[in-house]
């Protein structure tokens, strides 16, 4: 499907569909069963949109970080990872695996949660395989409790 063009303010693109241009926004119909539109609208108030254009952009660009991340493109992800600082070596192993991943990380926080457990913040830029890479090797961990990964979008 091509997308139309901002050829006026207002008129119908190649499949007669109403669109408007609004300055770099764009502006289209969608027809929806009535339960469909229920349940997103009770969605979208349970997670405090405040319009269903919002949550609408939020899908399409979920679905467009998940093709990046599927077809090998740069991302941006957090790795968050609690375990347990008194496991002999971990700190250690966790440190070697990190620089194995140099030109990943970006960042790194440590925050101490109880006096045995802590929280690991590792932010990464790169291919989404060689991140989701670095995670796995990290949970692989003894005394590693929880690892966590989120990918987002490196672009506007």
């Amino acid at each position: 499907m091509t997308l139309p063009k901002e050829e006026s303010s207002s008129g119908r693109n190649k499949y007669n569909l109403q669109v408007r241009f609004v300055s770099k926004l764009y502006r289209f119909g969608i027809s929806l069963e009535k339960t469909l539109i229920d349940a997103f609208d009770s969605h979208i108030r349970k997670q405090n949109y405040q319009n269903r254009s919002e949550a609408i952009r939020d899908l399409i660009r979920n679905e467009l970080v998940k093709k990046k991340w599927t077809e090998g493109g740069i991302v941006a992800g957090v790795i968050a990872m609690t375990y347990n600082h008194h496991k002999r070596e971990l700190v250690s192993k966790m440190l070697d695996i990190q620089h194995d991943f140099q030109e990943l990380v970006i960042s790194t926080q440590h925050i101490h949660l109880t006096h045995h457990n802590c929280l690991e913040i590792i932010a990464a830029k790169g291919k989404a395989v060689k991140i989701e890479e670095l995670a796995s090797k990290l949970k692989a961990l003894v005394g590693v409790k929880h690892v966590s990964l989120s990918i987002s979008s490196t672009e506007d």
